[in-house]
């Protein structure tokens, strides 16, 4: 079982940064660890990816070059950077784990976190 809290979230300017974290708990570090996102009245989408170990990682097009995902596993946390934000970047962000590194797919994900609002305003 794992249990996955996010914070971080909040309200920023167009252009401006935001540190997402999400602190998890259980047999966590043996899990490969997701970030998604659901904008207003859309479906979940897949933003980013990271193995077990940290060694891998992988994020969808829009914002390659402005997140970045990373672990530490001797903390037991997962934590996305996010840079040059921008208003379509809105949306409440949720972590996620599976165990196996490699898939943008939601339903592919066993653990989920309650999700942290992130607000850019233009």
């Amino acid at each position: 079982q794992v249990r996955l809290v996010e914070s971080g979230g909040g309200l920023v300017q167009s252009g401006g940064s935001l540190r997402l974290s999400c602190a998890a708990s259980g047999r966590s570090s043996t899990y490969a660890m997701g970030w998604f996102r659901q904008p207003p009245g859309q479906e979940r989408e897949f933003v980013a990816t990271i193995s077990a170990r940290g060694d891998t990682t992988y994020s969808t097009d829009s914002v390659q070059g402005r997140f970045t995902i990373s672990r530490n596993n001797a903390k037991n946390t997962v934590t996305l950077q996010m840079n040059s934000l921008k208003p379509e970047d809105t949306a409440v962000y949720y972590c996620a784990a599976r165990p196996l590194f490699g898939s943008r797919r939601a339903e592919e994900y066993d653990y989920w976190g309650q999700g942290t609002q992130v607000t850019v305003s233009s």
